[in-house]
């Protein structure tokens, strides 16, 4: 007994395509001019459907999908029960303290399928007469499939060729069969499917190429922009260790020293990775290298080889982590970046001087404040910033271990409660009040004698462009920190002893 299936038929299709050159010798017949959208459960879908592995031997190539990866499958498989990022934790994190980040696991985004009629032939084979998938149109936007069998939760077998073919979505189709097996999901879970009709296997390779190769990534700073929207402050308060966490928090962080009016980088973070040209004035450095800087460093987790982040790593096996609320670490960064840009601003250092007055004159072309926010300061480039936090997240943090009174300030904010603005304002306030704040001023005054300028800064002679370059790339990050943390072992104690322990170390 055949059972029917509802269809939205669309139409796709420009006149002037008409004129394109359809050649059936070189598997490009003119395809149909309307496409199918439909739902099925995943049982029934899977069993009509059959994966073509891209194969290559003697008498040529065949085929579109690449090998099935059961590890890639399995990933979908619990994703879809449990959503993200519960899905991604490894099994000994998925305990009763993690649950709260289960969701729901939605796939919205079609499987493509190609629907296969009597004369088309697929390695020697076709579709048997009685497994046809039948096509009628019943007007312009609707359209019935008739299916070989009525059960639509049935285990069915074709007796030769599948009547569908998978051009792209076949690891979530893997996913399915294997859960399916385990008991780990229903049968009835309904997946969009988009259905081309009679494609010939040409078209199908333009196709695939058009869904997975063709299209632009997102940047990365687009992709943060959207972190706020996934958060959930219960696990974001609790699992410090976990990637995406960290990298959550990172992005809040940043998304506060964008928006706070306190912050000296107020609107001037270039938040969705533009162009300078788009940019905001002075914005050098994007939001995905602000999250990969203070996810590197102040939210580093401590294990393994990574460094013990301030805000995350236990400072003792006993006392955990520092207990700072959300504006409180906003507001230290916001601190320690404020006292940086005030000692540049009027320190009279001769790096910043130079920078302010390129020919030796001051100009009136020349921001004031170029040598904190100009783009030939590496104060405002990623690896500038990197430094910055870098060096005071190990200062800091081996401070807080040995005098950890600093750091128990008393505050009206609330851990896990949502952050304002106005949260922020207070724990900075605090913060200034603090014994705290003095060893900030004092470690942000002596990195501001450093000399920022980039290698493309005017003035600087030969061995300093060599030794500024040497700063460029990844194993730059590692010569600046051992830069500064020198620079820094002749500022006052107890500063310069961790500074020298952390060179020593890092040498």
């Amino acid at each position: 007994m055949a059972r029917t299936v509802q269809a939205i038929r669309f139409k796709q299709w420009l006149p002037e395509w008409d004129d394109f050159s359809f050649d059936p010798s070189q598997h490009r017949r003119k395809p149909d001019d309307h496409i199918l959208l439909f739902s099925m459960p995943a049982v029934q879908l899977r069993a009509l459907s059959g994966v073509y592995r891209r194969t290559r031997d003697s008498e040529g190539v065949e085929g579109l999908q690449r090998l099935h990866d059961p590890k890639r499958s399995a990933a979908i498989r619990d994703f879809v029960r449990f959503g993200h990022p519960y899905s991604g934790l490894p099994a000994a994190a998925r305990t009763d303290a993690s649950a709260a980040m289960r969701k729901p696991g939605w796939l919205p985004t079609a499987i493509v399928v190609n629907i296969l009629g009597a004369d088309d032939e697929r390695r020697g084979r076709k579709v048997a007469e009685p497994d046809l998938i039948g096509i009628k149109s019943n007007g312009d936007s609707r359209a019935e499939l008739t299916l070989p069998y009525a059960d639509r939760l049935e285990q069915w077998t074709p007796t030769d060729l599948e009547p569908f073919e998978v051009i792209d979505g076949q690891h979530r189709l893997w996913a399915f069969d294997e859960a399916m097996k385990d008991g780990n999901l229903p049968g009835d879970f309904e997946l969009p499917v988009v259905a081309f009709t009679g494609l010939d296997v040409g078209w199908q390779a333009y196709l695939f190429w058009s869904i997975n190769v063709s299209p632009k990534r997102i940047n990365p700073s687009h992709a943060f922009d959207l972190f706020p929207l996934l958060r959930s402050a219960e696990w974001l308060e609790t699992l410090s260790d976990l990637r995406i966490y960290r990298q959550a928090r990172a992005q809040e962080l940043t998304e506060l020293l964008f928006n706070q009016p306190e912050s000296p980088f107020h609107n001037r973070i270039n938040m969705l990775g533009e162009s300078s040209r788009t940019a905001p004035r002075g914005a050098g450095v994007t939001q995905a290298g602000w999250v990969t800087a203070i996810t590197s460093s102040f939210l580093s987790p401590g294990s393994g080889r990574s460094l013990n982040g301030l805000f995350a790593a236990d400072l003792t096996p006993a006392s955990g982590p520092l207990p700072w609320s959300r504006p409180q670490q906003a507001a230290f960064l916001i601190l320690l970046w404020t006292t940086l840009r005030d000692a540049v601003l009027v320190g009279h250092h001769d790096w910043a001087t130079q920078l302010a007055e390129p020919e030796g004159q001051p100009s009136l072309d020349v921001a004031p404040d170029v040598a904190f926010t100009g783009p030939r300061t590496m104060l405002n480039q990623e690896q500038g910033v990197r430094g910055v936090l870098a060096v005071a997240n190990e200062v800091f943090f081996a401070l807080a271990r040995l005098q950890p009174e600093l750091f128990a300030i008393d505050t009206q904010t609330i851990p896990g409660a949502a952050t304002t603005s106005e949260d922020v304002s207070v724990a900075l306030t605090e913060l200034r009040r603090a014994p705290l704040a003095r060893l900030i001023e004092s470690f942000s005054g002596k990195l501001a004698e450093f000399d920022w300028r980039s290698a493309d800064a005017a003035g600087l002679d030969e061995q300093q462009v060599l030794l500024k370059r040497a700063f460029r790339g990844s194993s730059g990050y590692v010569a600046l920190r051992q830069q500064l943390l020198s620079h820094l072992t002749t500022v006052a104690e107890p500063i310069a002893s961790i500074a020298a322990e952390a060179r020593r170390r890092l040498a």
